[in-house]
């Protein structure tokens, strides 16, 4: 039980934070509500009437949506690169240069479409 210890410790800590901030919140907020303030969008700007089946979003947004995730995902995989870059020697510099030259033809290939044109 003694190496459980500081972990039920940490939950407790983290338990009795969650709590006080709840109740001191309460206590020390501000309370000037108004008409906006109480609607669904809290940033005080008057929502729209959306339609009935939910409104679409333009296909632009999901493919910027969709770049960002795949140059993100690229990005994260120069990290173990990063770290082993010693041991891996020739080889993984020659595979990283392959590697980072296929992400930049995708980036020149979507520059080159307009994907990156915010209008």
């Amino acid at each position: 039980m003694e190496l459980y210890t500081p972990v039920l410790a940490l939950i407790v800590l983290a338990a009795a934070f969650a709590i006080f901030s709840v109740i001191m919140s309460s206590i020390v907020g501000p309370r000037r509500y108004n008409r906006a303030r109480l609607d669904s969008y809290e940033c005080g700007i008057e929502p729209t009437p959306q339609p009935v089946g939910g409104g679409r979003f333009p296909v632009k947004y999901y493919i910027t949506a969709m770049l960002f995730i795949v140059f993100d995902i690229e990005t994260i995989f120069l990290y173990p690169w990063a770290v082993q870059f010693d041991e891996l020697k020739l080889f993984g510099l020659v595979e990283m240069v392959l590697f980072i030259a296929t992400v930049f033809v995708a980036y020149a290939y979507v520059w080159r479409r307009g994907g990156l044109d915010w209008d």
